[in-house]
């Protein structure tokens, strides 16, 4: 019988991987940390990592902040 040890479920992004799942560039990441409006991040020696919980924290944020725009009128 082939048994596979389970994979444990990520508990943090790298910053690259945070990209990738949130579909947006370095550039912007770092645009963002930069005007305070990026996920909480946490040092782990010289890596910076983004929680789960971070990470869900930031996307309710970013949810709450596009409802706040008025809806776009079509021409």
């Amino acid at each position: 019988m082939n048994t596979k040890p389970l994979a444990a479920p990520h508990a943090a992004y790298s910053v690259r991987d945070f990209c990738a799942a949130h579909n947006i560039t370095k550039v912007f990441f770092y645009k963002l940390m930069k005007e305070g409006t990026g996920p909480r991040i946490m040092k782990v020696g010289s890596r910076t990592l983004i929680s789960v919980e971070a990470a869900s924290d930031w996307r309710q944020l970013m949810e709450k902040g596009a409802q706040i725009l008025p809806p776009r009128r079509r021409a």
